[in-house]
């Protein structure tokens, strides 16, 4: 299928289910700029996430606008779960200054590309409200003076393990990729033996898309090689500790993980590891909470952790995250903007890390009671959570999309055997040269 007409496809099934949301209609209220008609509803839509139990939790943070709100309907739809094709079709509606999406769940990443076409929410009350959210994420969000997105919550990857395994075999959670290399081997072979072949040491994203590029981040980053283009704009992505960053995570298909890892994305590996069918995981937090669900098989057996790192380099552990962001083209923008403050508020956040373990991006509810008994590990990786490593999406802007795009197939080259670690980042230094002008280091 060619690229046209896929990209034909997905928008027309986006309006589609933007349709059956219509007539599901989620009714809320609102204070200010009421429709003119006393029974009229304002209609405003929000593209929400949906992966895991996101988009359950955003219905549940829509009942709770709903009941301050009655003037206001709003209009939740799922979209892809893949970020770049989510992506793509965000831009074909802001490009053509389409009216029929008045929010948009932003990657942390996108601010920069997105933000000619979205509202400076500092005039409806977001400087205000950016004050009590992390002062990094609210700078990202900030483009030329304008916040053009108020976070929502922040991400960075963790490693999941099997805890009551561990104990099984007498083994302690790794912090290096050695150790968890040697682990995941021992436990996977003792598995199999005791009857279970379908078990794999280690599980995590592998397909082609942003989310193998922030695994892969995190590899080379663990291993002191950078993060691809360094905040001063030097291309430094081609370098000995990337080649054996590279070459590790190879080895890792085929022996301890399984050959379909390369398809794999978060839900695929979610779904190994909740099934019991996994001894370690990189995922992001919201695994958490669906793992410790009554119908989950490893609930309380798992805890999670750092992600490891090469011998004499550091823990790794990408940033992520999504924002809200409103539409310029919107028909109505200051409600619109209200919702988008509204879901991103301390009430909804901390409702959101208690019910679906999403790291809030509000401070105090670090040190919350509820927040922290529901997910113990919001204040044992704090650290983690404040210094993750960053995309070069700051230093690439406006072409980060362009720039991971190239990464990640780099990457996904290697995995699949199509070319080997030293020539696909050679290779990739030379493009990435070409399409930003920045020096080689």
């Amino acid at each position: 299928m060619n690229k046209k007409l896929m990209t034909g496809l997905m928008t027309a099934a986006l309006l589609g289910t933007m349709a059956t949301s219509a007539e599901a209609g989620l009714f809320f209220k609102k204070k200010t700029e009421e429709p003119k008609m006393k029974d009229e509803k304002v209609v405003i839509t929000l593209a929400s996430g949906a992966v895991g139990q996101e988009l359950e939790i955003n219905k549940k943070a829509a009942e709770m606008y709903m009941k301050e709100h009655p003037n206001v309907e709003i209009q939740l739809w799922d979209t892809p779960d893949s970020s770049s094709d989510r992506l793509g079709l965000y831009l074909q509606f802001l490009e053509a200054k389409s009216k029929k999406v008045d929010i948009y769940q932003i990657d942390v990443i996108w601010p920069g590309d997105m933000a000619d076409h979205l509202l400076d929410l500092n005039q409806y009350g977001g400087k205000e409200a950016a004050k009590k959210h992390f002062e990094p994420i609210i700078q990202n969000n900030t483009v030329d003076g304008k916040l053009v997105a108020i976070p929502w919550f922040t991400d960075a990857g963790l490693l999941y393990y099997r805890s009551d395994l561990l104990d099984k075999y007498n083994l302690e959670v790794p912090t290096t990729w050695d150790e968890l290399e040697r682990e995941a081997k021992i436990i996977q072979e003792g598995e199999r033996k005791a009857g279970n072949q379908d078990f794999w040491g280690y599980v995590w994203q592998g397909d082609a898309y942003e989310g193998l590029t922030c695994d892969a981040i995190e590899w080379l980053d663990s291993h002191g090689a950078g993060t691809i283009i360094s905040p001063e704009k030097e291309i430094t992505v081609n370098n000995p500790k990337a080649i054996k960053a590279l070459k590790r995570a190879k080895s890792w298909i085929g022996t301890i993980s399984p050959d379909g890892v390369i398809s794999m994305k978060e839900e695929d590996a979610r779904a190994i590891w909740q099934g019991g069918n996994a001894a370690f995981m990189r995922n992001w937090p919201y695994a958490y909470s669906l793992g410790n669900t009554d119908n989950s098989v490893i609930k309380g057996k798992f805890g999670v952790a750092p992600l490891p790192m090469d011998k004499g380099g550091k823990h790794a552990a990408a940033l992520g995250g999504w924002q809200l962001a409103v539409s310029k083209y919107s028909a109505h923008p200051e409600i619109a903007a209200d919702v988008a403050l509204f879901m991103a508020s301390e009430k909804v956040q901390k409702m959101r890390a208690i019910e679906g373990s999403f790291n809030p991006t509000i401070k105090s509810l670090y040190q919350d009671k509820d927040v922290l008994a529901a997910a113990p590990f919001f204040g044992s990786l704090y650290d983690v959570f404040t210094n993750a490593t960053p995309r070069p999406s700051t230093a690439t802007a406006p072409n980060y999309a362009q720039v991971s795009q190239k990464f990640y197939q780099a990457v996904y080259s290697v995995l699949n055997n199509q070319t080997t670690a030293e020539e696909a980042l050679e290779n990739l230094a030379y493009d990435l040269e070409d399409m930003t002008g920045y020096p080689i280091k």
